[in-house]
């Protein structure tokens, strides 16, 4: 999956997980099931797409 296709698809679970949790509540089975998607979506995009900065120890 491409970088726009996955931005697209993150955007439409977003605005389907509002939709859910205004239509059902925040904690509606409906409304955390979306959560989880989008938390999966957004997993794919931080693993292909965000550099790991190095952690600087103190």
């Amino acid at each position: 999956m491409i970088k726009t296709e996955l931005v697209a698809l993150i955007e439409k679970k977003r605005a389907e997980l509002i939709k859910a949790a205004n239509t059902n509540g925040l904690t509606s089975s409906v409304a955390i099931r979306c959560s989880q998607e989008l938390d999966q979506l957004l997993n794919e995009y931080n693993r292909k797409y965000i550099k790991r900065v190095p952690s600087t120890s103190y």
